[in-house]
């Protein structure tokens, strides 16, 4: 069952679909699996030094960007959770295994505290990032897992400064549609209109948790999973 620890404020923050993450035990498999699924190199993007995790990039249209993210096996333990679960590397393992490598998405907020009022249970404590001049706050629950296992997205705010999408590569990608299989699909569909998230996943009834992104690409009409 799905917690009831999320309550509505009433006030309705709109959230923004952000980006979508591919959750890979190394880099290199995420980026052969993105390959396969788009026929798409997609390049590298960035080193978090502040998370020990690193990352290649993609855009997929207007502010909406594709991310591959895993271990840098050449970065520190940042002395706290990582975010996207990443420090349980079998659960990593098992859900690529299991083919669930879309595993999520992120979603913008402008004012993360009031998004946040009431549901750190389920979406995470508000951390600013990297600790030193930070830029940005992202929201990680305490034990580093996905919101509600990648079924509620992770929260960020960027302080009112949107992401330089230049910085990203541009391959001609662009998202149609991203789908959410759910044992529970109303409920899940409900948190997303307290939550007042613009363009939120379709959710529909399956036995698991699965995602689905129909990307547009030069090659013609993809799906990544």
């Amino acid at each position: 069952m799905l917690p009831s620890g999320i309550a509505t404020t009433g006030q309705g923050r709109l959230l923004q679909l952000d980006h979508l993450t591919v959750i890979a035990p190394d880099l290199a498999e995420g980026v052969a699996h993105v390959r396969s699924c788009l026929d798409l190199d997609v390049p590298f993007g960035q080193r978090h030094d502040y998370m020990g995790t690193h990352n290649h990039l993609l855009q997929l249209g207007g502010s909406v960007y594709l991310e591959i993210v895993a271990l840098d096996p050449d970065g520190s333990h940042p002395g706290r959770s990582r975010w996207f679960g990443l420090d349980d590397g079998n659960s990593v393992r098992r859900n690529w295994d299991e083919g669930r490598r879309l595993r999520g998405w992120v979603a913008r907020a402008d004012g993360i505290d009031a998004v946040l009022a009431g549901r750190e249970a389920v979406l995470g404590r508000k951390g600013s990032l990297p600790p030193i001049g930070s830029s940005f706050d992202f929201a990680i629950p305490d034990d580093g897992s996905l919101p509600l296992d990648g079924a509620m997205p992770s929260i960020i705010d960027r302080r009112g400064k949107p992401r330089p999408m230049a910085a990203i590569a541009d391959l001609g990608a662009r998202l149609r549609s991203l789908i959410l299989a759910y044992p529970e699909p109303e409920t899940v569909s409900k948190l997303y209109r307290e939550l007042a998230i613009d363009r939120p996943p379709e959710v529909v009834d399956g036995a698991r948790l699965r995602y689905r992104a129909r990307i547009e690409t030069p090659s013609g009409l993809k799906e990544l999973t």
